[in-house]
């Protein structure tokens, strides 16, 4: 019996097959393309080293009128300041509750260093450049400038995948730099409204706060930002239907970067941490 005859005899069992062995060719699409990416790494930083260098000077400090608030940077230390201070007033409340109101500088330097700032940085991240990464593909695609690269003999993928995963796993260091200094910041300015000392908040942070988790927490986000970027260039080097559907392939593109980043640092954070965070309450 034909696929016809099928399809009209059993036509749920036939769209739920389908729908099905769709999900799984989607998959092995996206893992041929991530293994040719990756693979054109080399072949990017030995032929289009300009190119990288372009993009990382555009992710890190935008370009044209987005170049005078400094970008991604001021967007992503934004981000993080804000959410060190709620880390200050929710961690006050509750350490205030059971009497160790006194050990805020300790909350700020283990939640700030280990789960909000990699993901709120992460998220910056995927807002921001991966989603303009997303967009410029897109429009690239539609408008044909991607048939016209090949048809010249400029290795479309290198060119345009490999480097952008490149400059954004070289410009996540200097934009975590910035977004874990303003969280820090962020939760230290809020101390001053709770009437707690300075030097009481800095004793605890300061004996908290390891330099082997900051170095860990650098890992996590570099992993984090080539998972983001791999993911949204994907969708924009395969954008289609004009620019409803560039817009379609950004708003996909940012939906699934947030899945996968999250679950990018939660399994980098476990083989990093293990399963009882390698943590220790004591000065």
């Amino acid at each position: 019996m034909s696929h016809t005859a099928q399809s009209r005899l059993y036509p749920r069992i036939y769209r739920a097959a389908r729908r099905f062995a769709d999900g799984w060719n989607r998959i092995g699409e996206q893992s041929q393309f991530y293994a040719k990416t990756m693979g054109s790494v080399g072949d990017a930083l030995a032929n289009y080293r300009l190119e990288v260098v372009r993009l990382i000077a555009q992710m890190s400090l935008g370009a044209g009128a987005l170049s005078m608030i400094g970008g991604a940077v001021v967007i992503i230390g934004a981000l993080t300041a804000f959410a060190g201070s709620i880390i200050t007033i929710e961690g006050y409340d509750a350490l205030s509750g059971i009497g160790i109101g006194a050990l805020l500088g300790f909350a700020s330097s283990y939640v700030n260093t280990r789960l909000s700032g990699p993901l709120l940085a992460t998220v910056g991240l995927t807002s921001t450049i991966g989603a303009g990464a997303t967009a410029q593909l897109g429009a690239m695609r539609i408008s044909e400038e991607i048939d016209a690269l090949e048809v010249m003999g400029v290795r479309s993928v290198a060119y345009l995948a490999s480097t952008r995963m490149v400059a954004g796993a070289i410009v996540v260091i200097p934009l975590y730099c910035a977004a874990v200094l303003m969280a820090y910041l962020g939760s230290r300015a809020m101390i001053g409204f709770y009437g707690q000392s300075q030097g009481v908040y800095n004793h605890y942070f300061i004996a908290f706060l390891n330099s082997s988790d900051l170095i860990w927490s650098f890992l996590i986000v570099m992993c984090a930002g080539m998972a983001v970027m791999l993911v949204h260039t994907y969708y924009g080097y395969n954008a289609s239907g004009g620019p409803a559907g560039v817009g379609e392939a950004t708003g996909r593109a940012v939906r699934a970067s947030l899945i996968v980043a999250v679950f990018v640092l939660l399994l980098v954070s476990l083989a990093v941490y293990g399963p009882t965070g390698n943590f220790h309450l004591s000065d």
